[in-house]
C-alpha cells in the first residue's frame, strides 16, 4: 500500500503522520486489497471557526476509486470523521465483490 500524506496551509508532524496512519490501519485490517491512499490535510481561512479544519482521502482498491472528505473544528475529529466515512465504502464494495452465484438446481426426472 502506498501512502502519501500531504499538508495544505499546515506542516504535517510527525504525531499527526502517526495518528492517520494508525487510523488507516482500519480500512486494510477490513480489505487487504487497497493499492494506494492520498491523504489531504487541510487548514482553511474561514471566519467561522467550526469547519475549518479538513481532511480528504483518495483510496485505489482493486476495482474502484473512493473519495471522502471531512471537515471539523479539530483537524484529529475531522480524520476520525474521515476513516469512519471510508471505512463504509470500503466495507460495500467488499460485500459486492463476494461471489453471489448460486448453484444450480438438480433437475428431477
Amino acid at each position: 500500500m502506498n501512502l502519501t500524506i500531504s499538508g495544505h496551509h499546515l506542516d504535517v508532524t510527525p504525531a499527526l503522520r502517526n495518528y492517520v496512519t494508525s487510523k488507516l490501519d482500519r480500512i486494510t485490517r477490513h480489505f487487504d486489497q487497497v493499492v494506494d491512499v492520498k491523504v489531504i490535510l487541510t487548514v482553511e481561512k474561514q471566519k467561522e471557526k467550526e469547519r475549518r479544519q479538513r481532511a480528504e482521502c483518495n483510496i485505489h482498491v482493486k476495482g474502484n476509486d473512493m473519495f471522502a472528505e471531512s471537515s471539523h473544528a479539530d483537524l484529529y475529529a475531522a480524520v476520525d470523521e474521515l476513516v469512519d466515512k471510508l471505512d463504509r465504502q470500503v466495507v460495500r464494495h467488499k460485500e459486492c465483490l463476494k461471489d453471489h452465484y448460486h448453484e444450480a438446481p438438480k433437475r428431477v426426472m
